[in-house]
């Protein structure tokens, strides 16, 4: 069993940065491609980034690609999401999540675990 326990999250202005950071228990978080998502009110919840486990593969969602920069450390399983340029529209609940399939995924389905979330909100 896999635990993802998310953090970092908070209120920033448009403009300012933030980084999450997800830390994963268990034995599968370094041979598991991670993920982030992310859901705001009223909407589905949408891919970010994703990264796979030799932190060689990386796809970003194209309304956060080059603002936005995943990475991983698996000595301390533990992912983060780097965010830059924060805009009111990346307002949302983050997810991190782990896919133990061998490509990665933007596609939430295919993901195996999820933490709880941590909420962003970024005012104009």
């Amino acid at each position: 069993q896999v635990q993802l326990v998310e953090s970092g999250g908070g209120l920033v202005q448009a403009g300012d940065s933030l980084r999450l950071s997800c830390v994963a228990s268990g034995r599968s978080f370094t041979t598991s491609n991670m993920g982030w998502f992310r859901q705001a009110p009223g909407k589905e919840r949408e891919f970010v980034a994703a990264l796979g486990w030799t932190g060689g593969r990386t796809s970003y969602a194209d309304s956060v690609k080059g603002r936005f920069a995943i990475s991983r450390d698996n000595a301390k399983n533990m992912v983060h999401l780097q965010m830059n340029s924060l805009k009111p529209e990346d307002t949302a609940v983050y997810y991190c999540a782990l896919d133990r399939s061998w490509n990665i995924n933007t596609n939430a389905g295919a993901y195996d675990y999820w933490g709880q979330g941590t909420q962003v909100t970024v005012s104009s």
